[in-house]
């Protein structure tokens, strides 16, 4: 017996693969800190774990959930829209419940995409792009997110004869791995793009609540029109420390909302109804901004921790403005971003991301995560630099 065909090329995630070495070397003693995974390691607020205990202890919560998530659940992601950023969504047509965003980026290109068709997807980014992609018998055409473009797509680069085939493109802003902004001004030149060569935008927006220095990160969809041609992914596993959770959303375009709808009710049910109930206090209750201010001084303090660290090092890299990363070059003479991030593990007990796993272009780059104790990323970051330096 064989498994599908599609499955041939994939591997298993690099995450699950990591998860397994690290235990082996914390086996042998090996004592391994993690800066690589881009998990919230604080919980969310105690009033939204008290909706959800109050809920779960009701008789009437424990059964099947409205697919796709609740009426309720649904007005909450639109007026966390209206409040967050002043962009009016119509909960019944224009929003979908996700179990997590991640399902839902996959579950886009099987909705959307047929054999043949080209996803544009940027280099280096989220690996689910390229895994739905491939599993829904599309084609992958990698838009490189270069330094010197501030890790924005080149669209105008982007072939002819490839625009013609196009059917997605995905763009991710803070960026995941490279933790880079985009100005509304980029996503108002992606919406009149997507529109003269007929592309849907597929916008990955967790991070839009986890920023710095007093920058507000933009949603794609506050572009007048953007609703015409795009749909955008959310979570509140980022945006409230919620990623055990599993609530997400996608909103925008009421024909792809629609689609997606259809195909996820093939797939699953709901959330847990309690759940459900806890991510609407989340996304509604006042009390929750002043707790993403308080939440995000802390990423403050573990970024600036990190990137003091690398230029003590001599490693220059930009200051972040935003997302749960920091994004920096090899350290000189080094090539192989893999190979470096080993060596790390290994030698100075220090997990962090190789820029490679992310695509072609991540190469000679590492992703740190900002997700763990502040201690301890003093500790690891400590380690690093005496490692280095070495």
């Amino acid at each position: 017996m064989k498994p599908a065909d599609r499955l041939a090329n994939f591997g298993a995630y690099f995450f699950a693969e990591l998860g397994k070495k690290i235990a082996a070397l914390r086996a042998q003693g090996k004592d391994i800190i993690r800066i690589d995974i881009g998990a919230p390691d604080m919980p969310p607020p105690d009033f939204v774990i008290d909706a959800l205990v109050e809920s779960a202890r009701r008789p009437d919560t424990h059964s099947y959930t409205t697919y796709g998530g609740t009426p309720e659940y649904k007005q909450a992601v639109a007026d966390y829209y209206q409040h967050r950023f002043n962009v009016s969504v119509d909960p019944s047509t224009e929003v979908l419940g996700l179990i997590g965003s991640k399902e839902g980026l996959f579950h886009l290109a099987q909705a959307w995409v047929n054999p043949g068709d080209i996803v544009l997807i940027p280099d280096p980014g989220y690996p689910t792009y390229r895994a739905g992609t491939l599993l829904a018998g599309g084609e992958p055409y990698f838009m490189p997110l270069l330094p010197e473009n501030d890790f924005l797509p080149d669209l105008e680069a982007i072939p002819d004869d490839v625009l013609r085939r196009a059917k997605i493109m995905w763009l991710n802003y803070p960026n995941n791995p490279t933790s880079a902004v985009a100005p509304l001004s980029f996503f108002e030149e992606a919406v009149a793009f997507a529109r003269k060569h007929d592309i849907l935008i597929a916008h990955d927006a967790p991070y839009v609540d986890v920023t710095f220095d007093g920058y507000e990160a933009p949603s794609l969809l506050e572009v007048p029109g953007a609703k015409e041609v795009a749909v955008e992914f959310n979570s509140l596993s980022k945006a409230f420390n919620m990623a055990g959770w599993r609530l997400g959303m996608m909103v925008g375009n009421p024909d792809v909302v629609r689609a997606v709808h259809v195909y996820k009710s093939q797939v699953d049910t709901s959330q847990f109804l309690p759940v459900l109930q806890g991510g609407i206090v989340a996304m509604t209750d006042e009390r929750i901004w002043p707790w993403v201010e308080e939440r995000n001084a802390i990423y403050k303090q573990r970024r600036d921790i990190v990137v003091n660290a690398l230029r003590e090092a001599g490693i220059p890299v930009e200051t972040p403005k935003a997302s749960l990363y920091v994004w920096y070059p090899l350290p000189e003479g080094e090539t192989d971003s893999k190979v470096f991030c080993t060596r790390a593990l290994e030698e100075a007990g220090v997990s962090m991301t190789p820029g490679a796993v992310f695509g072609p272009h991540g190469e000679g780059f590492v992703r740190v995560s900002l997700g763990t104790d502040t201690a301890k990323m003093q500790e690891a970051m400590d380690r690093l630099v005496k490692w280095l330096k070495k």
